[in-house]
C-alpha cells in the first residue's frame, strides 16, 4: 500500500539535480527527466507524461540470472511501480542468439526494483508515492526537505581521462567494409555498428558529471541510474516504447544534422536533412521493421505510421523521428509487448535477427545496457522506456568507464565518413568528462 503527498515545485531543473545528488545516499536510485520537451504536431501527445520521475529504495529487486522476461512478468502481477532497465543482450532470450564479446562493465542483463518511494512531477506538481511499510506522511515529507538541501557531491573526475577506442581507424574502416559486403550480398539492408571507448582505471564523480551532461545536452529521455556500484549517465533523445492503456507507441530515430548558427541556417539544415535520401532510407527501413514488430501484438489493422521522417530540434542536433503506433490485442501483456519489439530496430538493423548475428560477429565488446532500455512500469500497467544511447557507464568498484558510439551502415555508407562520424560523437562525450 502506498500513501501520497502533493507539493508544488517552483524550480524543476534544480529539483531534478537534487534528486540525482540524493542518489549518493541510496543503494538503488533512478531519476528520469524529460527536460520539459514538448513538441508541436503529433509528437505533443506522445511526450513524456512526467517532467521528473524518480525512485529510491528497493523493497524488491528483480535481477535473475536466467529467464529474465518470465521473472519480470511475475513482478508485474502486483499493481505497483517498477523501475529499471533491459540490457541489449536479452536478445538471446528473444531469439536464438549468443553474446561472447568482452564485457568490462559487468552490468546485470536486467535489473528492476520496486521502490520504497517515488517522486513524480507533472505540471510542476510533485506527488510523492511512499510505501506505508517504510514511510508515513511525516517521514516522506521530511525526506523531501532533506533532498532539497542536499549539497553537491564531493569529488572530481580524474584530471586526465583519455578513453581508448576498441578499433584503430584502419580496423574500423575494414569492419565497415565487411558489413557492406553483407549488404551487397543481400544478407541485410542495414546494420547498426558500434564501438566502445573505455578508460580503466578511472575515477569520476558520476552525480555531478551527469548534472553537467544534462546541462550541456538536455534531452526528453534523460536518465541517471545508480545500481549499487554501477552507474548510468544517459542523455538519450529517443523513445523505445510507451504503453498507455492498450495504445503502444514507438518513436525510432534515424537521421541527424547539426544545429545552425542562427534560425535561418537551422531551417536550411533541417530541410536538407528532411530531403536527404540516404537518411530517409535508413529511417524508413527501421519504420518498416517496427511496424512488423508491433503487428505481432497488435489488434488487426491497428498498426499505424503516425509520422514519417519528421525533423525536430534538440539542444545540440536536429533529429529525424518517425512515430509508429498500434492498439495491443487483449491477449498480450506487458512482457509480450516488450519481447515482440526488443531490442529496438534503430539499434540493430534489418532484417533484425541477421543484423544482430552480424553485430555480434563484427563488434568487439558486449553491448550490455548500451542500446538497451531504461524506464518504468506504473501501477496501471503502463510503461515508458527510452533507448540507452549517448550515455556513460561506470563501474565504481572496477574503476571502469565506458561509452559506445556508432551509426547505421547502409549500401550508401562511406567507410571513412562512418569512422569520422564515430570519432565526432566520441569527442562530444569526452568534452563532458573534461568539463566536470
Amino acid at each position: 500500500m502506498r500513501g501520497t503527498i502533493t507539493i508544488p515545485i517552483k524550480n524543476i531543473d534544480h529539483f531534478a539535480d537534487q534528486l540525482c545528488r540524493w542518489s549518493e545516499k541510496e543503494r538503488y536510485g533512478l531519476v528520469l527527466r524529460s527536460n520539459n520537451y514538448q513538441f508541436d504536431s503529433i509528437l505533443q501527445e506522445n511526450h513524456s507524461r512526467y517532467q521528473i520521475l524518480a525512485a529510491f529504495g528497493a523493497d524488491e529487486i528483480i535481477c535473475p540470472e536466467s529467464n529474465h522476461f518470465e521473472k519480470l512478468r511475475d513482478a508485474t502481477k502486483e499493481s505497483d511501480w517498477l523501475f529499471g532497465y533491459l540490457g541489449y543482450d536479452l536478445k538471446n532470450e528473444v531469439e536464438k542468439l549468443t553474446s561472447g564479446n568482452k564485457d568490462g562493465l559487468d552490468f546485470p542483463e536486467m535489473l528492476f526494483y520496486r521502490p520504497s518511494i517515488v517522486f513524480a512531477v507533472e505540471n510542476n506538481i510533485l506527488t510523492i508515492h511512499y510505501s506505508k511499510h517504510n514511510y508515513n506522511r511525516q517521514t516522506a515529507g521530511s525526506l523531501f526537505d532533506a533532498i532539497m538541501v542536499t549539497l553537491k557531491v564531493d569529488g572530481l573526475n580524474d584530471s586526465i581521462i583519455s578513453p581508448l577506442a576498441r578499433y584503430t581507424k584502419d580496423e574500423y574502416i575494414e569492419t565497415v567494409k565487411g558489413v557492406l559486403k553483407h549488404i551487397q550480398r543481400g544478407d541485410i539492408y542495414e546494420m547498426n555498428l558500434c564501438q566502445e571507448f573505455y578508460a580503466s582505471p578511472c575515477k569520476i564523480n558520476p552525480y555531478e558529471t551527469y548534472i553537467n551532461l544534462n546541462s550541456i545536452s538536455p534531452t526528453p529521455f534523460s536518465a541517471f541510474g545508480k545500481f549499487h556500484d554501477k552507474f548510468l549517465l544517459c542523455s538519450s533523445p529517443e523513445r523505445y516504447l510507451k504503453k498507455s492503456g492498450r495504445r503502444v507507441v514507438s518513436q525510432p530515430i534515424k537521421g541527424t544534422c547539426p544545429r545552425g548558427k542562427n534560425d535561418e541556417e537551422d531551417k536550411l539544415l533541417i530541410e536538407v536533412l528532411r530531403n536527404d535520401l540516404k537518411e530517409r532510407a535508413e529511417n524508413i527501413m527501421i519504420v518498416d521493421l517496427v511496424r512488423n514488430d508491433l503487428s505481432r501484438i497488435a489488434q488487426k489493422a491497428s498498426v499505424s505510421v503516425d509520422e514519417l521522417c519528421e525533423v525536430y530540434p534538440f539542444r545540440q542536433v536536429n533529429q529525424m523521428i518517425s512515430t509508429v503506433s498500434c492498439i495491443a490485442n487483449d491477449e498480450s501483456d506487458i512482457v509480450d509487448i516488450i519481447k515482440a519489439t526488443f531490442p529496438m530496430g534503430s539499434m540493430t538493423g534489418a532484417p533484425k535477427v541477421r543484423a544482430m548475428q552480424l553485430i555480434e560477429e563484427h563488434e568487439r565488446t558486449k553491448r550490455g545496457l548500451f542500446s538497451g532500455a531504461v524506464g518504468y512500469i506504473d501501477p496501471n500497467g503502463d510503461f515508458d522506456f527510452n533507448v540507452v544511447i549517448r550515455s556513460l557507464f561506470y563501474n565504481k568498484t572496477k574503476k571502469y568507464l565506458s561509452f559506445s558510439v556508432g551509426g547505421a551502415i547502409t549500401n550508401g555508407s562511406d567507410p571513412e565518413s562512418e569512422y569520422d562520424e564515430s570519432i565526432l560523437k566520441a569527442k562530444a562525450i569526452n568534452q563532458v568528462l573534461k568539463s566536470t
